[in-house]
């Protein structure tokens, strides 16, 4: 039977939804993995707050080796996909598991393996566009996240309601989502479209969307979009 539990430590607040003994196997992951990376910060406190690319460290731990592979693939700095990050590693220990369906979600940052349908809505706070969802199908593994310049505690450069960017990969994900909201700085059309420059022909990443006021830009291939009641199990957003 899935349950949801809400786990916080420190800064990390995720909700973890599967079956009770997977749930336990996520969040022991979630201590570890938080474990591994204060201690590199301890090392080299600038990894935690550089904006920039950052060197792979060749024995630095696997949380490490992904924060980085995806802050460079999309110019940030390490630190920005880590939520997504920390979600993608819960939900991979759970599956190492067997578990069969697993979503983490990591403040609006979500990793998921699903056997069934399930809906994740976009939240974008106060803008026109409400109630929209993306229909995730049964037997995917998908990372959804967010970045907003007006919503949520994370830094961001630009001026959206909501950047959100699809991956198999959480990580990228995040990382991406970060780099495509600093990049909307007006509030035209044109500049909500010129803003997935920063994005394409990045490997990796699916599909994005990015919500200004009741305008709505896409790009890539996304999952279904439906108009649905925002579920809160399921929100991504920043």
């Amino acid at each position: 039977m899935n349950m949801k539990t809400r786990f916080q430590l420190k800064e990390t607040i995720v909700t973890i939804i599967s079956d009770a003994p997977y749930i336990e196997v996520a969040r022991q992951a979630i201590v570890e993995h938080r474990r591994q990376l204060e201690q590199y910060i301890t090392f080299d406190p600038f990894f935690r707050v550089t904006m920039e690319p950052y060197p792979l460290p060749e024995d630095g731990p696997e949380i490490v080796k992904r924060l980085v592979l995806a802050g460079n693939a999309v110019g940030t700095g390490p630190m920005a996909a880590v939520a997504g990050t920390i979600a993608e590693l819960a939900v991979e220990a759970a599956l190492d598991k067997g578990a069969k369906h697993v979503i983490v979600d990591n403040g609006g940052d979500i990793a998921l393996f699903t056997d069934r349908s399930v809906l994740v809505g976009i939240y974008a706070g106060e803008s026109a566009v409400k109630n929209l969802a993306f229909r995730v199908d049964a037997q995917e593994s998908m990372g959804i996240c967010t970045s907003s310049g007006k919503i949520g505690h994370s830094i961001s450069f630009g001026n959206v309601d909501a950047a959100t960017v699809v991956s198999k990969s959480a990580s990228l994900a995040d990382a991406a989502a970060t780099s495509l909201g600093n990049a909307v700085l007006d509030d035209s059309k044109k500049g909500v479209k010129k803003a997935f420059d920063v994005i394409d022909g990045v490997d990796g990443i699916e599909g994005a969307l990015i919500i200004k006021g009741d305008h709505i830009g896409l790009w890539g291939k996304l999952p279904e979009m439906v108009k649905a009641p925002v579920n809160p199990d399921f929100i991504t957003r920043p």
